[in-house]
């Protein structure tokens, strides 16, 4: 069977056999004025929410959720074909910070500032700065909350660079960490200076690497719509990223993702990585042969003073739903420093959605798991902008992506081109001149609405 219609099968089965948190898979239900219906990601840490809902929200409510929980590839697929129709059938959907501003401009979900203002005890003021920006669409108005969000740091094994007699800088720039891979390159038998993500993908490859092109001056597109994929700043960012990965990056990088380069951390193949906040989590779980030997400092530079992602799983309403106010019920008690404290509580601190209060970093039960990477993460996210991640005016919000619907599909098609010249299949600049002629094609779209509306 091709993998789409392994895909199809998947979602039938799921919204066949789902019930009403029921476990694994939720699914639609009957209904009801109190009832919503919840189509959300299947992350640990949303599958966590689903099994602690109907004894804790729905016991203080009365509202029943059902879920519908699917893989991300197929969640975002059905929250797309869902909202896009306006049907009506689900109130709730996880979206990140790349749809909201896309959905708020096209009318598929609802803003917030009532719900926020009539609720005082949500505590909006404790959401972080960054995360609430990236939420707020170009009318001002707040149309998502993050359940738990990342930004990027620089992990590295601190006991091998002692043992090798290097230091970490402080505030760390790309030029330093090359040479630091250099050194840690064999700094035990197997060991690689660096792990870099090389595996296609808007979401995979340039995720990481699209921060690097911010620090270097380089951009995807102008503020008047003028592509620069194979600009001069985007070619060096790049030539930089590829060389690095290339000469001192781990094994298989053409296709390493988040995961591999988890792996390769974990098991001791490399001493150094740029990744998502996230991971430290895993790093320094109590099951980690790492645990303890890792530090942390921010996203290298360049030419700008921060480069660190922004990345929040959050919750939207459907502008369809007639069931608004019990939608928000749900979202406020979801992102809740009450949800945290229950979660820490019921089933570990290490576990709780974090990323997105400024409370959870002062909260010492949170702090006791987490002491190593809490506050380098709360600084990665607080010092990550959204509206101005470069050194030159953008025409869209993102930092790790450009918030068109367009990017997706233009960033998946340019990172096969990258990762082909990881694998020495092309040079970079053949792959970013045939990444200029798609972003050329998009950019084309956008001047012409421009020049529409003059």
């Amino acid at each position: 069977m091709t993998r789409s219609g392994m895909r199809a099968l998947l979602l039938a089965l799921v919204l066949v056999t789902s019930t009403a948190c029921a476990g694994w898979g939720g699914g639609v239900g009957a209904g009801g004025p109190n009832s919503i219906n919840v189509l959300m990601v299947n992350n640990p840490q949303m599958v966590d929410l689903q099994r602690l809902t109907a004894e804790h929200f729905t016991k203080q409510t009365g509202i029943t959720v059902n879920f519908t929980v699917l893989p991300e590839n197929d969640v975002r697929d059905k929250i797309s074909q869902e909202f896009s129709s306006q049907a009506g059938q689900y109130d709730v959907a996880t979206v990140s910070n790349f749809e909201v501003p896309i959905y708020a401009r096209s009318r598929w979900i609802a803003p917030l500032d009532d719900f926020i203002a009539a609720d005082p005890g949500f505590d909006q003021a404790d959401i972080l700065g960054p995360m609430t920006a990236s939420l707020t669409a170009a009318d001002g108005k707040i149309y998502g909350e993050p359940f738990y969000g990342e930004s990027s740091f620089l992990m590295y094994r601190a006991d091998v660079l002692a043992e090798k007699g290097l230091t970490m800088p402080a505030k760390p720039t790309w030029d330093e960490v090359a040479r630091l891979a250099a050194q840690l390159d064999g700094a035990r038998p197997g060991m690689k200076g660096i792990c870099l993500r090389g595996q296609p993908g808007w979401g995979q490859v340039f995720a990481p690497l699209t921060t690097v092109v911010n620090t270097f001056g380089g951009t995807w597109f102008t503020a008047d719509w003028r592509a620069q994929v194979n600009a001069p700043e985007f070619t060096e960012a790049v030539q930089f990223y590829v060389d690095l990965v290339r000469t001192h990056g781990e094994i298989g990088a053409p296709q390493a993702g988040f995961t591999e380069c988890l792996n390769n951390m974990i098991q001791g193949n490399v001493a150094m990585w740029y990744d998502a906040t996230s991971a430290a989590g895993s790093l320094e779980a109590a099951d980690s042969p790492v645990r303890g030997k890792i530090g942390y400092s921010p996203a290298p530079v360049k030419l700008t003073e921060s480069s660190g992602w922004l990345y929040a799983w959050s919750w939207a309403i459907q502008n369809a739903s007639t069931k608004k106010d019990h939608a928000w019920k749900f979202i406020s008690w979801a992102s809740s420093k009450e949800y945290e404290r229950l979660v820490g509580e019921r089933l570990g601190w290490s576990k709780v959605p974090a990323g997105k209060r400024a409370s959870t970093y002062e909260n010492p039960d949170y702090l006791a798991e987490s002491a190593a990477f809490a506050a380098p993460t709360k600084a990665a996210i607080e010092s990550a902008d959204p509206r101005n991640p470069g050194v030159q005016p953008r025409p869209a919000l993102g930092i790790q992506f450009v918030d068109i619907p367009e990017f997706p599909d233009l960033g998946t098609q340019v990172s096969l081109q990258i990762s082909s010249a990881i694998a020495g299949q092309v040079t970079v600049e053949q792959a970013l001149d045939r990444g200029q002629q798609l972003a050329e094609d998009v950019a084309e779209r956008y001047r012409s609405r421009l020049e529409g509306n003059a």
